[in-house]
């Protein structure tokens, strides 16, 4: 098995304790790194997209500008800016905000339990998504954002609603 179907396992300070294959992980869900890539154009406004209908969780639903895991052996802050290029085909300097661990069951019966490292960054870049990663994407103020996710919380991913509060809660403290 290749080091990309395989996430880095570890424990709740973030130190590697192994690997496990991807879907193995969340079938078991077992705490594994992961990172969350929150992207801002000059404006403020936030790019999220919507997840591809054929994706193996949450398809259909709206989340952040991307995420993933690392490969093993992988810099974290590398995957994320492999994974931003890869999955909405941009690019943009990241900076590491804050980390977190959640836990969250999906109907599908995958658990996502991870130590989540949150990037930030800026730019005007339009993104190119890679269309099975990706069915739309737009650029929303938090203002709106909030109502949306107040009035709609099912068309967000689970993450995105846990992660999203402390990611707006980061930037006001700037």
């Amino acid at each position: 098995m290749s080091n990309i179907d395989q996430v880095v396992l570890v424990d709740e300070n973030d130190n590697p304790i192994g690997t496990m294959e991807k879907l193995e992980a969340h079938q078991k869900g077992v705490l594994h790194r992961a990172f969350s890539v929150f992207i801002f154009n000059s404006k403020g406004e936030m790019l999220i997209h919507q997840r591809a209908l054929g994706k193996y969780h949450s398809g259909g639903l709206w989340t952040n500008t991307c995420c993933s895991h690392p490969r093993p052996h992988e810099d974290t802050e590398a995957a994320a800016n492999r994974r931003l290029s890869e999955e909405m085909g941009m690019q943009a300097p990241l900076k590491h905000s804050f980390s977190f661990v959640y836990k969250s069951a999906f109907v599908n019966n995958l658990t996502e339990h991870e130590f989540d490292h949150v990037f930030t960054g800026t730019t005007d870049a339009a993104p190119v998504p890679n269309p099975s990663e990706v069915m739309d994407w737009r650029y929303v103020t938090l203002k709106l954002l909030d109502r949306e996710i107040e009035n709609n919380p099912e068309q967000f991913t689970t993450w995105f609603r846990i992660c999203y509060p402390k990611v707006r809660n980061s930037l006001l403290v700037k």
